[in-house]
């Protein structure tokens, strides 16, 4: 009986530590699923701040261009037109201003964007990037070659860019239409850049 007794206080007593680690258990459990999930639902929250982010700048990006676009496409074919046809056009001073910076995606990536944006729309982020810092490189240059050569000389008859007697550009001025067309080129590739990332940023807001 006594014996009896023993075991039955024992296994009471196991029976309630056990119910009492459970209880721990699931708490535990409980407190790091609700811990999870709203670091979860506050990435998801950061995930599609950035994302909107990124979709309004970029459709701003893409109606800018468009429009850069097809005001440059007129004035390059036009150039050439009169070129071709020895009307001997003006040249002008070549200037590219952009307000893009470098800093900005590193801020955007620092502030969460590399742990939360998926790789896709990473790679076409940087994409974008190197289209813009080759871009912008190029524009340098020829700005650079247009302060020293033309800016100075607007004072100049036709005759100091062209050689009157083939109605063609001096040599030292043959690169002005390569620098209008690079200009051009450059739009378009940041028009289609920044489309492919748009599209890639859309498809994510979607899937999550």
């Amino acid at each position: 009986m006594t014996s009896a007794l023993r075991g039955n206080s024992f296994l009471t007593r196991f029976g309630r530590w056990a119910a009492e680690l459970i209880l721990v258990f699931v708490g535990v459990y409980a407190a790091f699923w609700l811990n999870n999930y709203q670091q979860h639902q506050q990435e998801a929250k950061r995930r599609d701040q950035i994302l909107a982010s990124l979709e309004q700048r970029l459709k701003e990006g893409i109606e800018s261009a468009k429009t850069e676009g097809i005001k440059e496409d007129r004035e390059v074919t036009e150039f050439r037109r009169a070129l071709n046809a020895g009307e001997m056009p003006p040249l002008h001073p070549f200037a590219f201003s952009s307000d893009y910076s470098a800093s900005d995606i590193a801020t955007l990536l620092l502030s969460g964007g590399i742990e939360l944006l998926d790789v896709k729309t990473l790679t076409a982020l940087r994409d974008l990037e190197s289209v813009i810092r080759g871009g912008l490189s190029r524009m340098a240059h020829y700005e650079k070659l247009s302060d020293e050569l033309i800016a100075p000389n607007l004072d100049q008859d036709i005759s100091f860019f062209y050689d009157p007697a083939t109605k063609k550009l001096r040599k030292r001025f043959e690169k002005y239409p390569e620098a209008l067309e690079a200009t051009v080129n450059f739009i378009h590739d940041l028009e289609k850049t920044q489309t492919e990332l748009l599209k890639q940023i859309q498809v994510e807001r979607q899937r999550h």
